[in-house]
């Protein structure tokens, strides 16, 4: 109505921006926004979130088959499918290190290296990389990681209560972003951050991984949980302001709604469109309520995405 003044929101607080990238390796910037996702009539919001796809060291297991037709034989080398997903619209590539884990493969540093050297190689888009889940694993592959990447500052994981002292120091000493991981629960996530920046990783080489539950599988819980720490860190709260990440691929194509063509109610359709629909959901959610960073798994649901981000963005 004419002469109504529609009210705005004034916080205090702003999110970190934390760089990934640089120097010969392309650069992203993560955070750096003073308002709520995508309110830029209420503040400033100058990066929008960043799409990763993500890949692993090894051919998928458990996969559903309309995901890996989607990749082809380019999952059997994590070079060529790092090159396969810049080609499909990636901004960043995320490693999974799955040959690590004990039960799947228990590769060591030496291979974790390797592959590295490799993917580092084959694109130049700014690099995620995960351990296999397993703290005294994640210790062993991520410290030769990071030599292999030393002055390239990847973001690296897990970075958890368990083993945050070596992933820290290896990230300090060459230059990396460490990805603290935490239940969901938003005191978990600043205890972790103040143990980081306590021994010295500086606030804005640290991003949150609150965890992320799937459309049907938690999903309520990962939207609020990062609604609650992004209004603690627009309010003042210095030790939940980093970015966020979000896993919102590998958690929504884990699900038996996404892959599964048997026994599911007719309404629901073709299991290949399902799929990409509950990655995209999932994905949509995490990002209106706060993540700066997503890793996704299908070409197809990234194009959707980073169609969506530049709409929210207000592009044309």
């Amino acid at each position: 109505m004419p002469g109504v003044e529609i009210p705005i929101e004034k916080w205090t607080g702003k999110i970190k921006e934390v760089k990934l990238g640089g120097g010969k390796r392309k650069e992203i910037v993560l955070g750096g926004e003073n308002t709520l996702p995508f309110l830029s009539f209420e503040g400033s919001v100058p990066h929008p979130p960043t799409v990763a796809i993500e890949i692993q060291d090894k051919e998928p297991t458990g996969w559903s088959p309309s995901l890996l037709s989607a990749w082809g034989d380019a999952v059997k080398d994590p070079a060529t499918w790092a090159k396969k997903a810049a080609e499909y619209g990636a901004e960043a590539i995320s490693l999974r290190l799955v040959s690590a884990h004990p039960e799947m493969g228990n590769t060591g540093a030496d291979e974790a290296k390797k592959v590295v050297d490799k993917v580092l190689s084959a694109v130049d888009l700014p690099l995620i990389v995960l351990g296999p889940g397993v703290p005294e694993k994640d210790n062993a592959v991520l410290v030769a990681v990071s030599e292999a990447a030393k002055g390239q500052r990847i973001a690296m994981g897990n970075c958890e209560e368990k083993n945050y002292r070596t992933v820290a120091a290896v990230c300090i000493s060459d230059g990396h972003v460490a990805i603290a991981k935490s239940p969901l629960d938003i005191n978990l996530a600043k205890q972790l951050n103040i143990l980081l920046t306590d021994i010295g990783v500086p606030a804005d080489s640290i991003i949150m991984d609150l965890d992320t539950g799937a459309l049907g599988y938690g999903l309520e819980y990962a939207l609020s949980i990062r609604e609650r720490v992004r209004l603690a860190a627009l309010g003042g709260d210095a030790m939940v302001s980093m970015p966020v990440l979000s896993h919102a691929g590998a958690e929504a194509w884990r699900q038996k709604e996404a892959k599964a063509s048997q026994g599911m109610p007719p309404a629901w359709g073709s299991v290949e469109e399902r799929g990409i629909i509950w990655e995209e959901l999932t994905a949509l959610t995490v990002i209106n309520s706060g993540s700066n960073l997503i890793t996704m798994l299908h070409p197809k649901s990234v194009e959707r995405i980073k169609a969506t981000i530049h709409k929210l963005m207000g592009n044309k």
